[in-house]
Protein backbone atom coordinates (compact mmCIF):
# COMPACT_ATOMS: atom_id res chain seq x y z
CA UNK A 1 0.00 0.00 0.00
CA UNK A 2 3.03 2.49 1.11
CA UNK A 3 4.49 2.01 -2.46
CA UNK A 4 1.60 2.34 -4.62
CA UNK A 5 0.62 5.93 -2.56
CA UNK A 6 4.52 6.38 -3.15
CA UNK A 7 3.78 6.26 -6.81
CA UNK A 8 1.16 8.28 -6.90
CA UNK A 9 2.75 11.38 -5.31
CA UNK A 10 5.75 10.97 -7.52
CA UNK A 11 3.23 11.16 -10.69
CA UNK A 12 1.74 14.13 -9.29
CA UNK A 13 4.72 15.77 -8.87
CA UNK A 14 6.08 14.54 -12.05
CA UNK A 15 3.54 15.77 -13.45
CA UNK A 16 2.71 19.13 -12.13
CA UNK A 17 3.77 22.55 -13.15
CA UNK A 18 4.93 24.62 -10.37
CA UNK A 19 7.53 23.72 -8.25
CA UNK A 20 9.19 24.22 -4.79
CA UNK A 21 12.58 23.59 -6.23
CA UNK A 22 11.90 26.73 -8.60
CA UNK A 23 12.66 29.04 -5.76
CA UNK A 24 16.26 28.53 -5.45
CA UNK A 25 16.99 27.82 -9.05
CA UNK A 26 19.77 30.40 -9.16
CA UNK A 27 22.04 27.85 -6.92
CA UNK A 28 21.70 24.75 -8.42
CA UNK A 29 17.97 23.39 -7.19
CA UNK A 30 18.94 19.78 -7.02
CA UNK A 31 21.81 17.45 -5.71
CA UNK A 32 22.83 15.34 -8.85
CA UNK A 33 23.12 18.73 -11.38
CA UNK A 34 25.92 20.39 -10.01
CA UNK A 35 29.06 20.31 -12.79
CA UNK A 36 26.62 18.79 -15.32
CA UNK A 37 26.69 20.14 -18.95
CA UNK A 38 22.96 21.44 -19.03
CA UNK A 39 23.11 22.36 -15.23
CA UNK A 40 22.31 26.25 -16.25
CA UNK A 41 19.51 24.71 -18.98
CA UNK A 42 17.89 22.28 -16.21
CA UNK A 43 17.64 25.47 -12.90
CA UNK A 44 16.81 27.56 -15.57
CA UNK A 45 13.51 25.75 -17.01
CA UNK A 46 12.83 24.37 -13.56
CA UNK A 47 12.83 27.70 -11.85
CA UNK A 48 10.02 28.38 -15.26
CA UNK A 49 7.91 25.29 -13.85
CA UNK A 50 8.65 23.43 -17.23
CA UNK A 51 9.90 20.06 -15.14
CA UNK A 52 10.00 19.35 -11.39
CA UNK A 53 12.61 16.98 -9.68
CA UNK A 54 12.13 14.12 -6.94
CA UNK A 55 11.24 14.20 -3.44
CA UNK A 56 14.71 13.19 -2.76
CA UNK A 57 16.06 16.13 -3.87
CA UNK A 58 17.65 14.93 -7.02
CA UNK A 59 16.60 15.91 -10.33
CA UNK A 60 17.84 12.56 -12.16
CA UNK A 61 18.96 14.34 -15.54
CA UNK A 62 20.43 11.27 -17.47
CA UNK A 63 17.05 9.27 -16.60
CA UNK A 64 14.70 8.66 -19.69
CA UNK A 65 11.87 10.99 -20.18
CA UNK A 66 8.47 9.39 -20.58
CA UNK A 67 6.48 10.60 -23.90
CA UNK A 68 3.80 12.15 -21.29
CA UNK A 69 6.25 14.13 -19.42
CA UNK A 70 7.53 15.29 -23.06
CA UNK A 71 4.57 16.78 -24.05
CA UNK A 72 3.76 18.49 -20.51
CA UNK A 73 6.82 19.69 -21.05
CA UNK A 74 6.09 21.03 -24.68
CA UNK A 75 3.34 22.67 -23.62
CA UNK A 76 4.73 24.89 -20.53
CA UNK A 77 7.75 25.53 -22.78
CA UNK A 78 4.94 27.94 -24.82
CA UNK A 79 3.46 29.56 -21.37
CA UNK A 80 4.66 32.24 -18.97
CA UNK A 81 4.73 31.95 -15.03
CA UNK A 82 3.42 34.44 -13.50
CA UNK A 83 4.09 35.56 -9.58
CA UNK A 84 0.80 34.32 -8.13
CA UNK A 85 1.40 30.65 -10.04
CA UNK A 86 -0.60 30.90 -12.77
CA UNK A 87 -0.23 30.65 -16.32
CA UNK A 88 -0.66 32.21 -19.37
CA UNK A 89 0.24 31.37 -23.21
CA UNK A 90 3.19 33.41 -24.56
CA UNK A 91 2.63 36.07 -26.54
CA UNK A 92 4.79 35.22 -29.25
CA UNK A 93 3.58 31.86 -29.48
CA UNK A 94 0.10 32.86 -29.96
CA UNK A 95 1.23 35.29 -32.91
CA UNK A 96 2.79 32.49 -34.36
CA UNK A 97 -0.63 30.05 -34.55
CA UNK A 98 -2.96 29.82 -37.66
CA UNK A 99 -6.29 31.87 -37.18
CA UNK A 100 -7.73 28.17 -37.01
CA UNK A 101 -4.66 27.57 -33.92
CA UNK A 102 -6.00 30.78 -32.11
CA UNK A 103 -9.39 29.92 -32.55
CA UNK A 104 -9.36 26.33 -31.08
CA UNK A 105 -7.40 27.68 -27.98
CA UNK A 106 -9.83 30.43 -27.73
CA UNK A 107 -13.10 28.40 -27.67
CA UNK A 108 -12.14 25.01 -26.68
CA UNK A 109 -9.23 25.82 -24.36
CA UNK A 110 -10.65 29.31 -22.90
CA UNK A 111 -10.34 27.69 -19.31
CA UNK A 112 -7.44 25.63 -20.03
CA UNK A 113 -5.25 25.92 -16.19
CA UNK A 114 -1.77 24.22 -17.47
CA UNK A 115 -2.61 21.93 -14.49
CA UNK A 116 -2.50 18.28 -14.49
CA UNK A 117 -5.98 16.33 -14.57
CA UNK A 118 -6.67 15.25 -10.48
CA UNK A 119 -8.77 12.84 -11.86
CA UNK A 120 -8.06 10.07 -14.68
CA UNK A 121 -4.87 10.56 -16.29
CA UNK A 122 -2.69 12.56 -15.29
CA UNK A 123 -1.61 14.14 -18.79
CA UNK A 124 -4.51 13.76 -20.30
CA UNK A 125 -5.08 17.49 -20.59
CA UNK A 126 -1.49 18.04 -22.08
CA UNK A 127 -1.93 15.74 -24.64
CA UNK A 128 -5.25 16.60 -25.34
CA UNK A 129 -4.30 20.49 -26.37
CA UNK A 130 -0.82 19.49 -27.97
CA UNK A 131 -2.71 16.93 -30.25
CA UNK A 132 -5.23 19.27 -31.25
CA UNK A 133 -2.86 22.11 -32.34
CA UNK A 134 -1.42 19.32 -34.01
CA UNK A 135 1.73 18.75 -32.29
CA UNK A 136 1.36 15.49 -32.53
CA UNK A 137 -0.33 12.81 -34.24
CA UNK A 138 -1.55 10.62 -30.44
CA UNK A 139 -2.55 7.42 -32.47
CA UNK A 140 1.19 7.04 -33.02
CA UNK A 141 1.80 6.21 -29.18
CA UNK A 142 0.25 3.04 -27.58
CA UNK A 143 1.38 4.11 -24.18
CA UNK A 144 2.40 7.46 -23.48
CA UNK A 145 4.57 6.31 -20.69
CA UNK A 146 7.13 4.67 -22.62
CA UNK A 147 10.44 6.20 -22.79
CA UNK A 148 10.92 8.99 -25.64
CA UNK A 149 12.91 8.20 -28.09
CA UNK A 150 15.55 10.63 -30.55
CA UNK A 151 13.38 9.88 -33.55
CA UNK A 152 10.35 10.30 -31.22
CA UNK A 153 11.64 13.85 -30.07
CA UNK A 154 12.46 14.79 -34.29
CA UNK A 155 8.42 14.19 -34.74
CA UNK A 156 7.43 16.24 -31.99
CA UNK A 157 9.44 18.99 -33.23
CA UNK A 158 8.97 18.39 -36.97
CA UNK A 159 4.65 19.03 -36.14
CA UNK A 160 5.24 21.67 -33.78
CA UNK A 161 7.61 23.94 -36.06
CA UNK A 162 5.08 22.82 -39.04
CA UNK A 163 2.39 25.35 -36.50
CA UNK A 164 4.79 27.91 -35.37
CA UNK A 165 7.36 28.83 -37.77
CA UNK A 166 7.93 27.29 -41.10
CA UNK A 167 9.61 23.71 -42.41
CA UNK A 168 13.02 24.34 -44.28
CA UNK A 169 14.05 23.24 -48.03
CA UNK A 170 13.14 19.19 -47.76
CA UNK A 171 16.37 18.75 -50.17
CA UNK A 172 18.74 20.88 -47.88
CA UNK A 173 17.87 19.03 -44.96
CA UNK A 174 17.86 15.53 -46.18
CA UNK A 175 21.21 16.94 -47.88
CA UNK A 176 22.26 17.65 -44.20
CA UNK A 177 21.23 14.52 -42.36
CA UNK A 178 22.58 12.43 -44.95
CA UNK A 179 26.17 12.86 -43.32
CA UNK A 180 25.13 10.78 -40.11
CA UNK A 181 25.85 7.40 -40.46
CA UNK A 182 23.00 5.76 -38.87
CA UNK A 183 20.26 7.41 -40.72
CA UNK A 184 19.42 4.81 -42.84
CA UNK A 185 18.04 2.84 -39.85
CA UNK A 186 15.11 5.29 -39.29
CA UNK A 187 12.44 4.79 -42.16
CA UNK A 188 11.78 7.19 -44.18
CA UNK A 189 9.38 9.01 -43.00
CA UNK A 190 11.51 9.29 -39.49
CA UNK A 191 14.52 10.62 -41.97
CA UNK A 192 11.89 13.60 -42.83
CA UNK A 193 11.63 14.54 -39.01
CA UNK A 194 15.01 13.92 -38.11
CA UNK A 195 16.87 16.11 -40.97
CA UNK A 196 14.36 19.01 -40.14
CA UNK A 197 15.17 18.86 -35.90
CA UNK A 198 18.57 18.70 -37.62
CA UNK A 199 18.33 21.89 -40.13
CA UNK A 200 16.87 23.86 -37.39
CA UNK A 201 19.53 23.34 -35.49
CA UNK A 202 17.52 21.94 -32.70
CA UNK A 203 18.74 18.62 -31.98
CA UNK A 204 22.35 17.52 -33.38
CA UNK A 205 24.52 13.99 -33.91
CA UNK A 206 27.08 12.67 -31.95
CA UNK A 207 31.12 13.38 -31.86
CA UNK A 208 31.25 9.34 -33.75
CA UNK A 209 29.01 10.80 -36.88
CA UNK A 210 25.93 9.23 -35.58
CA UNK A 211 22.37 10.89 -35.27
CA UNK A 212 21.64 7.97 -32.70
CA UNK A 213 18.51 6.31 -33.96
CA UNK A 214 16.48 4.56 -31.16
CA UNK A 215 18.33 6.16 -28.46
CA UNK A 216 16.61 7.27 -25.65
CA UNK A 217 16.31 10.38 -24.64
CA UNK A 218 17.04 11.99 -20.98
CA UNK A 219 15.24 14.70 -18.87
CA UNK A 220 18.60 16.99 -19.34
CA UNK A 221 18.17 16.65 -22.99
CA UNK A 222 14.53 17.06 -23.29
CA UNK A 223 14.81 19.92 -21.07
CA UNK A 224 17.65 21.72 -23.69
CA UNK A 225 16.09 20.34 -27.34
CA UNK A 226 13.05 22.81 -25.97
CA UNK A 227 14.89 25.53 -25.10
CA UNK A 228 16.20 25.53 -28.39
CA UNK A 229 13.02 25.18 -30.20
CA UNK A 230 11.24 28.03 -28.08
CA UNK A 231 14.28 30.30 -28.20
CA UNK A 232 15.89 30.68 -31.47
CA UNK A 233 18.83 32.69 -30.10
CA UNK A 234 19.54 28.94 -28.33
CA UNK A 235 19.74 27.45 -31.37
CA UNK A 236 23.01 25.61 -33.23
CA UNK A 237 24.19 27.41 -36.46
CA UNK A 238 23.92 25.13 -39.06
CA UNK A 239 26.10 25.08 -41.70
CA UNK A 240 26.34 23.11 -45.05
CA UNK A 241 30.45 22.39 -45.51
CA UNK A 242 29.19 22.09 -49.36
CA UNK A 243 29.47 25.63 -51.53
CA UNK A 244 27.17 24.87 -53.68
CA UNK A 245 25.74 27.68 -55.90
CA UNK A 246 22.46 26.79 -56.51
CA UNK A 247 21.57 26.97 -52.37
CA UNK A 248 20.07 30.59 -51.04
CA UNK A 249 18.74 32.20 -47.49
CA UNK A 250 15.23 33.07 -48.55
CA UNK A 251 13.45 35.67 -46.57
CA UNK A 252 10.43 34.16 -44.15
CA UNK A 253 7.25 35.79 -43.04
CA UNK A 254 8.58 37.28 -39.11
CA UNK A 255 11.56 38.29 -40.68
CA UNK A 256 13.47 34.85 -40.75
CA UNK A 257 15.00 33.36 -42.91
CA UNK A 258 15.42 29.41 -44.73
CA UNK A 259 17.62 27.86 -46.73
CA UNK A 260 16.82 26.80 -50.69
CA UNK A 261 18.13 24.13 -53.02
CA UNK A 262 17.15 24.78 -56.30
CA UNK A 263 16.81 22.36 -58.85
CA UNK A 264 19.31 23.76 -61.48
CA UNK A 265 20.58 27.46 -62.22
CA UNK A 266 17.65 28.04 -64.27
CA UNK A 267 15.69 28.59 -61.46
CA UNK A 268 18.22 30.27 -59.03
CA UNK A 269 18.63 32.62 -61.19
CA UNK A 270 14.68 33.06 -61.96
CA UNK A 271 14.99 33.40 -57.97
CA UNK A 272 16.63 37.38 -58.73
CA UNK A 273 14.56 38.10 -61.77
CA UNK A 274 11.05 38.08 -59.20
CA UNK A 275 13.14 40.60 -57.22
CA UNK A 276 14.25 42.79 -60.20
CA UNK A 277 10.18 41.94 -61.22
CA UNK A 278 8.56 43.20 -57.79
CA UNK A 279 11.16 46.48 -57.85
CA UNK A 280 9.42 47.91 -60.78
CA UNK A 281 6.36 47.71 -58.49
CA UNK A 282 7.64 50.25 -56.19
CA UNK A 283 6.62 49.29 -52.89
CA UNK A 284 3.83 47.45 -54.12
CA UNK A 285 5.16 44.10 -53.49
CA UNK A 286 6.21 41.27 -50.99
CA UNK A 287 9.26 38.43 -51.36
CA UNK A 288 9.02 35.79 -49.46
CA UNK A 289 10.26 32.34 -49.45
CA UNK A 290 10.13 31.96 -53.31
CA UNK A 291 6.44 33.87 -54.08
CA UNK A 292 6.76 37.49 -55.19
CA UNK A 293 2.97 39.11 -54.45
CA UNK A 294 1.97 42.18 -56.32
CA UNK A 295 -0.76 44.69 -54.82
CA UNK A 296 -2.91 47.26 -56.29
CA UNK A 297 -1.42 49.78 -53.95
CA UNK A 298 -0.55 50.18 -50.69
CA UNK A 299 -3.84 50.06 -49.24
CA UNK A 300 -4.05 46.22 -50.55
CA UNK A 301 -0.90 45.50 -49.34
CA UNK A 302 -1.34 46.37 -45.98
CA UNK A 303 -4.68 44.58 -45.82
CA UNK A 304 -3.36 41.56 -47.06
CA UNK A 305 0.20 41.52 -45.01
CA UNK A 306 -1.96 42.45 -41.81
CA UNK A 307 -4.86 39.78 -42.79
CA UNK A 308 -5.41 36.91 -40.13
CA UNK A 309 -5.62 34.83 -43.42
CA UNK A 310 -4.08 36.55 -46.39
CA UNK A 311 -6.31 33.99 -48.36
CA UNK A 312 -9.41 36.09 -47.70
CA UNK A 313 -7.63 38.95 -49.19
CA UNK A 314 -5.32 38.12 -51.70
CA UNK A 315 -2.48 39.98 -53.53
CA UNK A 316 -3.96 40.43 -57.27
CA UNK A 317 -1.13 39.26 -58.95
CA UNK A 318 1.69 36.71 -57.75
CA UNK A 319 4.86 34.98 -59.55
CA UNK A 320 6.21 32.29 -58.29
CA UNK A 321 9.00 29.20 -58.11
CA UNK A 322 8.20 25.78 -56.99
CA UNK A 323 12.07 24.51 -56.26
CA UNK A 324 10.49 21.28 -55.07
CA UNK A 325 8.59 20.25 -58.26
CA UNK A 326 10.84 22.67 -60.66
CA UNK A 327 7.82 24.49 -61.76
CA UNK A 328 7.30 28.15 -62.48
CA UNK A 329 4.19 30.30 -62.56
CA UNK A 330 2.03 33.29 -62.76
CA UNK A 331 -1.07 33.32 -60.81
CA UNK A 332 -3.47 36.99 -61.69
CA UNK A 333 -6.59 38.32 -60.70
CA UNK A 334 -8.27 40.29 -63.12
CA UNK A 335 -9.30 42.93 -61.57
CA UNK A 336 -9.94 46.40 -62.94
CA UNK A 337 -6.38 47.20 -64.32
CA UNK A 338 -4.66 44.31 -63.06
CA UNK A 339 -3.05 44.01 -66.74
CA UNK A 340 -2.50 47.48 -66.49
CA UNK A 341 -0.59 47.94 -63.41
CA UNK A 342 1.90 44.11 -63.51
CA UNK A 343 2.46 44.19 -67.33
CA UNK A 344 6.50 45.43 -66.62
CA UNK A 345 6.66 42.93 -63.98
CA UNK A 346 5.17 39.81 -65.45
CA UNK A 347 7.04 40.17 -68.70
CA UNK A 348 10.68 40.75 -67.36
CA UNK A 349 9.51 37.48 -65.68
CA UNK A 350 8.17 35.90 -68.72
CA UNK A 351 11.00 37.18 -70.71
CA UNK A 352 13.33 35.69 -68.21
CA UNK A 353 11.62 32.29 -68.84
CA UNK A 354 10.88 32.07 -72.23
CA UNK A 355 13.67 33.89 -73.73
CA UNK A 356 13.00 33.81 -77.55
CA UNK A 357 9.48 32.64 -76.91
CA UNK A 358 8.42 35.32 -74.68
CA UNK A 359 6.86 36.91 -77.50
CA UNK A 360 5.16 33.23 -78.45
CA UNK A 361 4.23 33.18 -74.18
CA UNK A 362 2.43 37.23 -74.60
CA UNK A 363 0.10 36.61 -76.94
CA UNK A 364 -1.36 33.52 -75.22
CA UNK A 365 -1.03 35.23 -72.37
CA UNK A 366 -2.49 38.56 -73.30
CA UNK A 367 -5.76 36.48 -75.42
CA UNK A 368 -6.76 33.96 -72.56
CA UNK A 369 -6.45 36.80 -69.82
CA UNK A 370 -8.23 39.79 -72.10
CA UNK A 371 -11.54 36.92 -72.56
CA UNK A 372 -11.72 36.22 -68.40
CA UNK A 373 -11.32 39.59 -67.77
CA UNK A 374 -14.03 40.37 -70.54
CA UNK A 375 -16.60 37.50 -68.83
CA UNK A 376 -15.92 35.01 -71.95
CA UNK A 377 -16.16 31.29 -71.16
CA UNK A 378 -12.31 30.26 -71.38
CA UNK A 379 -11.65 26.40 -70.73
CA UNK A 380 -8.37 25.23 -68.73
CA UNK A 381 -5.49 24.34 -71.51
CA UNK A 382 -2.17 22.86 -71.99
CA UNK A 383 -0.03 24.56 -74.23
CA UNK A 384 3.58 24.02 -75.45
CA UNK A 385 6.07 26.78 -75.69
CA UNK A 386 9.68 26.25 -76.53
CA UNK A 387 11.23 23.74 -74.64
CA UNK A 388 8.35 24.45 -72.00
CA UNK A 389 4.80 22.64 -70.90
CA UNK A 390 2.54 26.07 -69.69
CA UNK A 391 -0.75 24.23 -67.88
CA UNK A 392 -3.28 26.98 -67.90
CA UNK A 393 -5.92 26.90 -64.79
CA UNK A 394 -8.97 29.38 -65.56
CA UNK A 395 -11.33 29.93 -62.49
CA UNK A 396 -14.27 31.95 -64.61
CA UNK A 397 -15.77 32.38 -61.06
CA UNK A 398 -13.20 34.34 -59.61
CA UNK A 399 -11.82 36.13 -63.22
CA UNK A 400 -8.26 34.25 -61.90
CA UNK A 401 -5.68 32.24 -64.49
CA UNK A 402 -3.08 30.21 -63.36
CA UNK A 403 0.35 29.32 -65.39
CA UNK A 404 2.27 26.59 -64.61
CA UNK A 405 5.38 26.27 -66.11
CA UNK A 406 7.70 23.28 -66.20
CA UNK A 407 9.73 21.57 -68.82
CA UNK A 408 8.94 19.40 -71.07
CA UNK A 409 9.76 15.48 -70.41
CA UNK A 410 12.15 14.25 -73.15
Amino acid sequence: MRRFTFFIILAALIGTGSSAYAQGAGTSPFTDIRGHWAEETIADMVSKGILDGYPDGTFRPDAPVKVDQFIKMLVLSYTDLHQNGERSWNAPFLQSLSAENQTILKQDYRYFDFKPATTGYWAKPYIDVASDLHFLNRSRYNDFQDDMTRENVAEVIYYTLQETEFLEDSQFSRQLAQAYGDLMSATEREQKFIAEALVKGIMQGYPNGYFGVGDKVTRAQSLVLLNRLTEKSNRITVTNGENNDLQLAVPTVGGGQRTVVFPDGRMRDAYDVLKQAGALRGSNHDLLDTKLRLFKDQKEKDAVLSAANSDKTPEETALWLDPQYNTYGITIRLREGTLARNREAIESFANYLFGYNSATFRDRFDDICGKVESGAKVASQQLEIGDDKVDVLVDLTGKTVIFSITKKSV
